[in-house]
């Protein structure tokens, strides 16, 4: 078992037809007309990938500069899902590590990006730990990622040739009308990331509202963000956890893009604190990456889970649902957004690869290398299917009374 393994994996790239790998010798794998190659520039790449199998040996690879992936990213992650068993595909990298020699085949330290966060999961010194390592990496390098909007959720484009701030103008205006929102009217926004959502809804609807984000960084942007919109007197900025808010009632709250961060554990703590701060027939919009029924939840050893979002979790939407219903909301309205997080997240990586050299200088070569394939990887996830986004409209009845329009699909 030599060379027979290069052989294997070389028919399988042939078959497969749109990736090619190269190896440290220069031996080629695959293709020569691949639309992508997987070039191999050391044998600690083998290392790693034998010694770790499956994603996380492929991606520690990949963000130590060890891997490099040219050409359309999503031929090649599609080729590499379709590899075959990891039991497999385990005794085919060693083959290949032992004839380009992987000396020694001992597993490599991680690179320094890849973390283990300690003591109990979703307390409020964790959170902070797994919100910082995601967030406060820099505003700079979000803003070549996001765009202009600085908005870090999924866009909604309405029509062929949407551009990416359109579609995130889009968004904003989609949860205003589906919060009722109104002139005068107190809105707080959790997990308000850069501010956008607050900037849209005051400057285009006159509510006043109040953000909160955990992320330092963010805070200060979004609070210069809003003095730069001359909404200081209508939009306050807050550097606090949900937990920790206490000046309600708020007439409508929204919620986007931060559900991913609550634990299964916490929903209860998370809708029974927010139903406490809304008024009665106040609206609340919940809007955040779910997985379908039987699909496993993220593992403490995947790529996202060490590298992007640690103890981030996905729930199914039935199980929000219930969770939201429990603690006294009524659910008037579920929305998947799945074809349009695929969109969203492409538009990311093109965003990334256009302005590569500025994000490398901004944040290096191994952050920017994670954001890349961790954008890349989801969006091929939604398009197949195996994740969604979804918003959950629910409301606080008053003595009975939900205060939503009898006409369906309508929100005022």
């Amino acid at each position: 078992m030599t060379r027979g393994s290069l052989a294997a994996i070389d028919d399988h790239l042939r078959r497969r037809g749109s990736l090619a790998f190269v190896l440290p010798d220069g031996s080629l794998l695959g293709p020569e007309d691949a639309r992508a190659r997987l070039t191999v520039r050391s044998p600690d790449a083998l290392r790693r990938i034998v010694t770790a199998p499956g994603e996380l040996g492929f991606a520690r690879a990949y963000v130590a500069g060890e891997i490099d992936i040219d050409g359309d990213v999503y031929e090649a992650l599609p080729a590499l899902l379709e590899l075959p068993s990891r039991r497999e595909l385990a005794r085919l990298w060693l083959g290949a590590a032992r004839v380009v020699g992987a000396g020694g085949l001992r597993p490599l330290a991680p690179p320094p990006e890849e973390v283990r966060l300690r003591g109990r999961r979703h307390t409020r010194r964790r959170d902070a730990a797994a919100i910082s390592h995601h967030y406060d990496v820099s505003n700079a390098f979000y803003r070549l990622v996001l765009g202009p909007s600085l908005t870090y959720s999924c866009a909604v484009f309405e029509l062929a040739g949407t551009t990416l701030e359109e579609a995130q103008t889009a968004k904003h205006e989609l949860v205003c009308r589906k919060l009722g929102l109104d002139e005068g009217m107190r809105v707080l926004d959790v997990g308000c990331g850069w501010g956008s959502f607050l900037l849209h809804a005051g400057e285009r609807h006159g509510v006043r509202g109040v953000g909160v984000t955990i992320s330092e960084p963010q805070a200060e942007l979004a609070r210069e963000r809003v003095a730069g919109a001359g909404l200081g007197d209508q939009i306050e900025i807050r550097l606090a956890d949900y937990r920790d808010v206490r000046d309600g009632p708020f007439d409508a709250i929204s919620s986007i893009g931060m559900f991913e961060h609550v634990g299964l554990a916490r929903l209860g703590v998370y809708f029974t604190r927010l139903h406490e701060l809304l008024r009665p027939r106040g609206r609340l919009l919940n809007h955040g990456i779910a997985r379908p029924p039987g699909r496993r939840p993220i593992r403490r050893n995947a790529f996202v889970g060490r590298y992007v979002f640690p103890d981030g979790e996905l729930h199914e939407v039935g199980a929000v649902v219930s969770a939201v219903q429990k603690v006294g909301f009524e659910v008037r309205h579920t929305e998947s957004l799945r074809e349009h997080y695929a969109l969203t997240l492409r538009a990311w990586v093109r965003n990334l690869e256009a302005n590569w050299d500025e994000a490398v200088a901004e944040v290096g070569a191994a952050r920017a290398r994670i954001w890349r394939l961790y954008m890349a990887g989801p969006a091929l996830g939604f398009e197949a299917g195996r994740l969604q986004v979804r918003q959950v409209l629910a409301v606080r009845p008053g003595a009975g009374r939900s205060g939503m329009p009898l006409t369906p699909g309508r929100w005022r």
